[in-house]
């Protein structure tokens, strides 16, 4: 099931997403997939070589950042990096979505205020999380 939630024109955050749903995020123009989520985090969720092979096979970018627990800095900087450099629109997913936004959150170079709207906006609360 797509849940899929917009952030920015750019970036889209979703909970766990499904080999199916890489069609869907490709047909929506996403370019980018980015994997937030440690393999064997939770039984039955999608290995991420299955997710990247899905990514690959619609011509899609696929980048895969594991974080457990909260983000640290190599990890920050590599969504920085790779979002900045995506050449459309990027999907990152976890399991929940919050990991995806909280990290995509510490790297953007907007204001506080603004990334607690986007996140509110998109269902999250991002007010404890940000310094």
């Amino acid at each position: 099931m797509t849940n899929f939630r917009t952030v920015t024109d750019t970036i889209s955050v979703s909970p766990q997403i499904s080999i199916s749903d890489v069609a869907t995020a490709a047909a929506e123009g996403v370019t980018l997939i980015i994997n937030n989520r440690p393999d064997g985090e939770d039984t039955g969720q999608p290995r991420g070589a299955e997710i990247e092979a899905a990514a690959r096979a619609a011509g899609l970018d696929y980048v895969h950042i594991p974080v457990v627990g909260r983000p640290a800095g190599a990890q920050v900087e590599a969504m920085r990096a790779a979002v900045a450099g995506a050449q459309g629109k990027v999907l990152a997913y976890c399991r929940s979505g919050t990991r995806s936004i909280t990290i995509w959150a510490l790297g953007s170079d907007q204001p506080r205020g603004t990334l607690v709207q986007l996140g509110a906006a998109a269902g999250y609360d991002l007010g404890a999380i940000l310094p």
